[in-house]
This record gives structure tokens, sequence and C-alpha cells, in this order.
């Protein structure tokens, strides 16, 4: 019978900085995701201020608009499901997945935004007119939810 093969010794210093190093580098991918997903969210942001009429701060904070603040969070929480989807999908090296993620987020907010506005225009409710009045309207809530579906199927279209 022949001997059964000892394993080798294992080097605790080097399993120690082995873990380090992926304690690093997962860090650094969580950091640059979370740096990236942020400028996107702000670029989101300010595409919507583009696509809603009237400067959606001013009236969020200053006017404490109801249907612009449902409008502009259903909107960047749609984009955050795309950029959360850009994430999930990349793979590969960081550098590589950043780029993916950046690309498909921008992809992911000018789909979103176009939908948003042909939806608007095809189902006839005027955001103009939403976010002139000062209760929340249906019509909010029903392009609220529709944001938040458009940027959940674009979201599935990434993965």
């Amino acid at each position: 019978m022949t001997p059964t093969p000892q394993p080798a010794p294992v080097d605790i210093e080097t399993v120690t900085v082995s873990l380090a190093e992926t304690l690093g580098r997962g860090a650094l991918a969580i950091a640059s995701y979370a740096v990236l997903g942020l400028i996107l969210l702000i670029i989101g942001f300010y595409v919507l201020d583009l696509a809603i009429p009237g400067k959606l701060s001013q009236m969020i904070k200053a006017d404490r608009n109801p249907n612009a603040a449902l409008l502009t969070s259903s909107g960047l929480a749609a984009v955050g499901l795309i950029i959360a989807a850009s994430i999930w999908s990349s793979g590969g090296a960081l550098h590589e997945g950043l780029l993916a993620t950046l690309v498909f987020g921008l992809v992911g907010i000018t789909v979103q935004t176009v939908a948003m506005i042909a939806f608007d225009k095809v189902v006839g409710i005027s955001v103009r007119e939403l976010v002139a009045e000062r209760e929340l309207q249906p019509g909010s809530r029903l392009l609220a939810v529709t944001h938040l579906a458009i940027g959940l199927i674009t979201a599935v279209a990434v993965i």
C-alpha cells in the first residue's frame, strides 16, 4: 500500500496577505461602483430635470411640489434599477465592469427618458400640467409606476 501524500504546510502569512489583497480589491471595486453609480444618478437627475418642465430642485425643495417629487423619485429609482443591473451584468476586470456600467447606465438613462416622454405623449398625460398642480394627482401616480416599469424592463434587458 502506498502512503497517502500529506498536504503541504500552509504559510499563515501568505494566506493573510492574500486575504488582505482580496479584501482590498473588493473594497476598491465597491467604492468604484458606488462613485460611478452616484455620478450616473446625478446625471439621471439632470436629464429628468431637462425632461420635466421647470426647475426640479426648486419645485421639490422650495415649492414642496408632491407631483414633481414623485415623478423625480420614481425616475431616479428606475435609473437606480438600470445601474444595479449594469453592475450585476458587468464581468471581468474592474475597469471593464466600470466601463460597461457607464455605457449601460447612460444608455439606460437615455432610454428611460425617451420612453417617459413617449409614454406621456401617447397616453396624453401632460407632465407640465401635473407639476403645476399643488396636490398629488392620480396621473403622477400612474407615470411614477410607469417610470419604474420602464426602468425594470430596461434593467432586465441589460442583464
